[in-house]
């Protein structure tokens, strides 16, 4: 009797204690978001309105046909080689399903440097083109790779893995009967796809080109660098430039609402409909010869080409050939930093995740799941943003402690807050938690809960069962969120730029530094460095979900 009474009170005890745990981490991933969104009613006198009649406008059309531009962009290159890659046959076709993603592993600022080197007026090209043509400065035009076309470019071929690869997936998961009866009917592939397997793969396209404007969205090297005015470098600049850091957080809180305004607007656009794929064996590729052969061909390779070859290449040319430069003691200081950092995020990241996804197959309740759902959305917040909303309750806790130890001690201790590797790593949880979630929760939920059970019938704890039986079977699942993070980490600006420590550089900073300097050579061996890094989960997610003919 007494055990049936006990056992409700050690149940409720239990879900109290998971709730407070995911409650605890939404809590924590919420903070900068509350504290951005807070600031929006404070009152600044003239420095708004100043900013309103001066430059707010461009801040907002700017972002806007950037996004306008990126998402027609992703879309056409991503759904087209996803549909050749996938429904049609041709020389080299297996290839090319891992190949297109390895744009992913370069950072658009990266491309932003590169591409600028090589294509302004006295960079190899141009310079190619007038001695082979005797031009000189006036008689030619070519584009301006620094403008907001050439961001544009830059994002679009670092950022269309993210519709391939999911449209590749949902064309995959199409049943031959769909596609069968349209051939049927006299449909030719053109109109096969167009009517079929396009309307069919369209959740799958609008997720992957909300991802890619997320990205767009925060982005900072690139439209800093190319002198495209967006909210990123707007808030950067209000905030060290005016010294107005509640302008700045009011700013933030504009682009976290078009964040959120543009996740309901895909949303909104999908309605009651409803899309389904009755499975099914694979359909019949269409069989390329010819000129639509090398078309498609081409099609592929152009992508991949200007993405990663071209710049990886003239990267690692200059890399070579200023050795003697790059191979430092700052650089490997720097290379230091960058894997520290990686390393203790993607570390935390994998725990909070683990923590989050147990808990909800503890506890499948409804204020869990909204809890996780919490934690899971910082990922669409720009690092410029999360920075603004960790810097201001951090500034404010930092002058608090320093009223108090003046007051006692008769000093004051700093900052012990801002501006700290603490900050930063919190920076990189807020932001990336969600990606290293997102794999450790597709790994547990392979676990039957049966093994749970007849673990719980041994006497066994919740925490001795994730020990002794999921931690064995989600190893791998692990090691791509810690992988995911760490990749991120190492290739983020915008929070690293913001809130690293006082003379505490990364890879990306340096390569930021010395690219604002137009001294791209030296920025090479750094730059090359995290191409490289970001090949490592790139190739590792080809292998996975590369389809074996």
């Amino acid at each position: 009797m007494l055990k049936s009474i006990a056992d409700p009170w050690r149940s409720l005890a239990l879900l109290r204690r998971w709730d407070a745990v995911v409650w605890l981490i939404a809590a924590l991933i919420a903070v900068p978001i509350l504290v951005v969104l807070s600031q929006v009613f404070v009152n600044t006198g003239d420095t708004w309105q100043h900013l309103a009649e001066t430059v707010l406008a461009d801040y907002l059309l700017n972002s806007l046909w950037l996004m306008l531009g990126v998402g027609a962009g992703v879309i056409i290159i991503g759904v087209s080689t996803a549909w050749l890659v996938t429904n049609c046959q041709f020389w080299g076709a297996r290839w090319w399903q891992w190949l297109l993603l390895t744009p992913l592993a370069a950072p658009a600022y990266v491309l932003a440097y590169t591409y600028t080197q090589f294509f302004s007026f006295e960079g190899v090209f141009q310079s190619f083109l007038r001695q082979i043509t005797g031009w000189e400065y006036g008689d030619y035009w070519f584009p301006n790779i620094r403008s907001l076309g050439g961001a544009i470019a830059m994002l679009i071929l670092v950022l269309y893995p993210y519709v391939f690869l999911l449209t590749r997936v949902a064309f995959l998961e199409q049943a031959t009967c769909s596609l069968e009866a349209s051939r049927s009917l006299g449909c030719n592939p053109w109109r096969s796809f167009w009517t079929v397997a396009l309307p069919l793969a369209r959740p799958a396209i609008a997720a992957g080109t909300s991802l890619a404007l997320m990205e767009t969205l925060n982005d900072f090297g690139t439209v800093q660098y190319f002198g495209v005015d967006t909210f990123t470098t707007g808030i950067y600049r209000t905030w060290f430039g005016m010294g107005e850091p509640t302008t700045a957080a009011q700013l933030a809180s504009v682009l976290v609402v078009i964040v959120f305004a543009l996740l309901v607007l895909e949303k909104w656009s999908r309605g009651k409909a409803r899309y389904y794929n009755r499975g099914g064996d694979r359909p019949i590729p269409y069989k390329l010869q010819g000129w639509r052969a090398v078309g498609a061909w081409f099609v592929c390779a152009l992508p991949v080409f200007f993405g990663l070859l071209l710049p990886a290449g003239l990267l690692l040319y200059l890399a070579i050939v200023y050795h003697k430069v790059h191979l430092s003691d700052e650089f490997w200081r720097h290379a230091s930093h960058s894997l520290v950092l990686a390393t203790l995020a993607a570390l935390l990241a994998v725990l909070l995740a683990l923590l989050l996804a147990y808990s909800h197959r503890l506890v499948p309740t409804v204020i869990v799941r909204w809890g996780i759902q919490v934690a899971a959305m910082g990922y669409a917040i720009p690092g410029t943003v999360i920075a603004v909303g960790i810097l201001i309750p951090l500034g404010w806790l930092d002058n608090r402690i320093n009223d108090l130890t003046s007051h006692f001690w008769g000093t004051e201790v700093g900052l012990i807050l801002s501006g700290t590797i603490a900050a930063l790593i919190y920076a990189y949880l807020v932001r990336f938690l969600a990606v290293s979630l997102s794999s450790v929760e597709a790994s547990l939920v392979k676990i039957r809960p049966s093994l749970d059970e007849v673990a719980r019938t041994l006497g066994r704890s919740p925490f001795n069962i994730l020990r002794t039986v999921h931690l064995p079977l989600m190893a791998p699942g692990l090691f791509t969120a810690g992988m995911m993070v760490f990749v991120d980490v190492m290739k983020e600006l915008p929070a690293t730029l913001v809130i690293r420590p006082f003379n505490f550089d990364t890879l990306a900073i340096q390569v930021y530094r010395f690219a604002s300097d137009d001294r791209l050579p030296e920025a090479a061996m750094s730059a090359l460095a995290l191409v490289v890094v970001g090949l490592i989960p790139v190739v590792w997610l080809g292998r996975q979900t590369r389809w074996v003919e």
